[in-house]
C-alpha cells in the first residue's frame, strides 16, 4: 500500500476514472485540478445568468459510446451505470446533410442503415456498406485486446497476438493505407466516402493521412450510442460523487506548478500557491506537451525526453471553434447528433493541416441537446453546440476578428443551405476558439486530441501509462489508447492497474491490463 496518498494531477475523465478505480481498491487519493470545476474537456457552459434560460450546454464531448468501459468501472465501485445515471440508447446515430434535398440517417441497426443508404444512393452502395460494416466488426474484435487493452502495444506484439486470422483482417482493409484510400474500396458515392471519412476527426486527424484502422469507429457506434439525461457532465458528476464517497480528496482551483523529483524519482508536487504535497506516486492526467515542456524541472524534462521525444507542434491534432448557443432554430429536423458537409472535403483538411488557417469550407457538427431520436419542434430557445474543426495554433496567435467572422459566416451559411435556420440575432452565444482551448489545456495550442494519428506507425507512438520517470504515471487522451471519452477513461484505468501492480495489490501478467467489452467476453 502507498505510504502517502497517490496524487493525481488533472480532473479530466482519465484522472477521475483513475481516482475512482484506485479508491475502489482501497488506495488513498488526492486529485488536484486547476479549474474550479472538474471534468477537463467534458464541460458545460451557461450562456445566460437568467434562471429561466435553458440548462447548461455540453460544450465538449457529446457522444457516449463503449459504455462497457464505464459498466466495469462502476461495477468495481459497487454500483451500476443505471443506478447512477439515466441513459437512453439512440436508434439514430446521426443525421447527415449535404443540401436541403440530401439527407441521410445512420442507425444503430446495420440493416436499417443499409436500407437508408439504398434509398439515398443505390442498392449497390448499400451492399458495399454491409461489406464495410462486416469488415469493421471483424477489425474491432481483432484489435480490442491486442491494441486497445494492451499496456503498450507494438506492431510485432500485436501481430503475434492477432495470429493468422487477425492479421488477415488487417491485410484485408489495407492497414498500411490511409483511411481515405481504403474507404474508396467500399464507397463509390463521394458523399458516403466523405461521411465515413469523418471518423478520422474523432481522433483529431485528417482522413487523408490517418490509418485505415480508424474505420473500426464505425463499429463502435453501431455497438451503441447513448444519450445521458443532464448531458455528458452528468457522467463526470456521477464519477466524482462515487470517488468522494470512497474518500478521494478533491482540490479544485489548485494549479500544479511542478512535479517534484528526488534522486531521479517522484517525491510529490508543488502547487501554484506554494503548497507542497509529498508522495512517491503521481499520476499526470493532462497533455504530454504540458508535462514535457513545463511541469517537470530541467532534470526531469531531460530524463523524460531522453526516452520519449517531446511533442511537435507540427503534429498536433485538430482544435475547434465552437458556439454554445441558446437559440431558436427551425427549417431542419434536428436530432441529437447532426453533421452538415461542405462540398470540398479535402480543402478543409488542407486549410487546417497544411496552411494553418481556418477552413474556408468547414464541415459543421451540431449537437441539439434538447432533441432525441425524433425531431420535436421547439418554438422557444433550445440548446445547440455548433463545432467546426480548426488548426491547433492557439499558443502562436489568436485568429483575428475578420478570420473568425468569415468562418462564422461560412459555418452558419452552410447550415442555412441545408435548411437549418438559426436566429443569430436573438441567440445567446458563447464562442470558444483554439486560443481559449490552449488556456484551458496548457501547451496544446488548443489541440483537443494530443498528437494527430497520421501514418500507420503513429498508432504505436503514444506513451503508455508508465513514464520514463519512476513514480510518475500517465493518463489522458494524449497517451495510449488515445483520445475520446472512453479511450481516455481506459487510460485512467490502465494507470490505476499499473500502479496497483507496483503496490502489490494486483498481479500484472502479459500485455493486457484490463478486461474488455466484446471480443474478450
Amino acid at each position: 500500500m502507498a505510504k502517502a496518498p497517490v496524487i493525481i494531477i488533472g480532473g479530466g475523465i482519465g484522472g477521475l476514472t483513475c481516482a475512482l478505480d484506485l479508491a475502489s481498491s482501497g488506495v488513498e487519493v488526492i486529485l488536484v485540478e486547476k479549474e474550479a470545476q472538474i471534468g477537463g474537456k467534458i464541460r458545460q457552459i451557461n450562456c445566460s445568468d437568467d434562471p429561466l434560460a435553458p440548462a447548461p450546454i455540453d460544450s465538449g464531448p457529446t457522444v457516449f459510446t463503449m459504455r462497457w468501459v464505464f459498466d466495469a468501472l462502476f461495477e468495481k465501485a459497487g454500483t451500476t451505470l443505471e443506478s447512477e445515471l439515466s441513459l437512453e440508447k439512440l436508434n439514430i446515430l446521426a443525421r447527415h446533410a449535404w443540401s436541403k434535398d440530401e439527407r441521410l440517417d445512420l442507425f444503430s441497426d446495420v440493416e436499417q442503415s443499409a436500407q437508408a443508404i439504398a434509398e439515398f444512393s443505390s442498392p449497390a452502395e448499400a451492399k458495399r456498406f454491409l461489406q464495410f460494416s462486416a469488415q469493421c466488426r471483424d477489425l474491432y474484435k481483432a484489435l480490442e485486446k491486442p491494441y486497445m487493452l494492451s499496456a503498450k502495444p507494438n506492431f510485432g506484439g500485436m501481430i503475434a497476438d492477432l495470429g493468422i486470422s487477425g492479421s488477415k483482417v488487417l491485410y484485408d482493409i489495407g492497414s498500411f493505407s490511409t483511411l481515405w484510400k481504403s474507404l474508396g474500396n467500399y464507397f463509390h458515392d463521394p458523399r458516403l466516402h466523405q461521411l465515413f471519412g469523418r471518423y478520422a476527426t474523432y481522433c483529431g486527424s485528417s482522413p487523408y493521412e490517418a490509418p485505415a484502422t480508424l474505420m473500426l469507429i464505425a463499429d463502435v457506434e453501431t455497438q451503441g450510442v447513448w444519450a445521458i439525461e443532464g448531458g455528458m457532465y452528468s457522467l463526470v458528476a456521477a464519477i466524482r460523487k462515487l470517488a468522494q464517497d470512497k474518500g478521494v480528496q478533491l482540490m479544485t482551483g489548485k494549479a500544479c506548478e511542478e512535479i517534484l523529483l528526488k534522486n531521479g524519482k517522484v517525491s510529490g508536487v508543488r502547487l501554484a500557491d506554494g503548497t507542497l504535497l509529498y508522495s512517491d506516486h503521481v499520476i499526470f492526467n493532462g497533455d504530454l506537451a504540458a508535462l514535457q515542456t513545463g511541469l517537470l524541472n530541467a532534470e526531469g524534462i531531460k530524463a523524460f525526453n531522453a526516452k520519449m521525444a517531446p511533442p511537435s507542434p507540427a503534429k498536433r491534432s485538430l482544435s475547434a471553434i465552437t458556439w454554445s448557443m441558446n437559440a431558436k432554430a427551425d427549417g431542419f429536423p434536428l436530432l441529437r447528433h447532426n453533421v452538415f458537409f461542405n462540398q470540398d472535403y479535402q480543402a478543409e483538411f488542407d486549410d487546417i493541416f497544411n496552411r494553418g488557417r481556418l477552413p474556408r469550407k468547414p464541415t459543421v457538427y451540431v449537437c441539439a441537446q434538447d432533441q432525441g431520436d425524433s425531431y420535436q419542434a421547439k418554438p422557444d430557445l433550445q440548446r445547440l453546440l455548433c463545432l467546426v474543426n480548426a488548426p491547433a495554433k492557439g499558443d502562436q496567435s489568436e485568429f483575428n476578428a475578420q478570420e473568425i467572422e468569415q468562418c462564422e459566416h461560412e459555418t452558419f451559411g452552410l447550415l442555412q443551405q441545408c435548411g437549418l435556420n438559426i436566429d443569430l440575432d436573438s441567440a445567446i452565444c458563447h464562442r470558444t476558439t483554439p486560443a481559449i482551448f490552449n488556456r484551458l489545456f496548457p501547451a496544446t495550442g488548443g489541440a483537443l486530441y494530443g498528437q494527430a494519428n497520421h501514418g500507420w506507425m503513429e498508432t504505436f507512438g503514444r506513451a503508455s501509462a508508465q513514464s520514463p520517470i519512476p513514480g510518475l504515471l500517465l493518463a489522458g487522451g494524449s497517451v495510449h489508447p488515445g483520445p475520446g471519452v472512453p479511450m481516455a477513461a481506459l487510460s485512467g484505468r490502465m494507470a490505476a492497474a499499473t500502479l496497483m501492480g507496483h503496490l502489490g495489490l494486483t498481479k500484472l501478467s502479459g500485455r493486457t491490463l484490463i478486461s474488455g467489452g466484446t471480443s474478450t467476453l
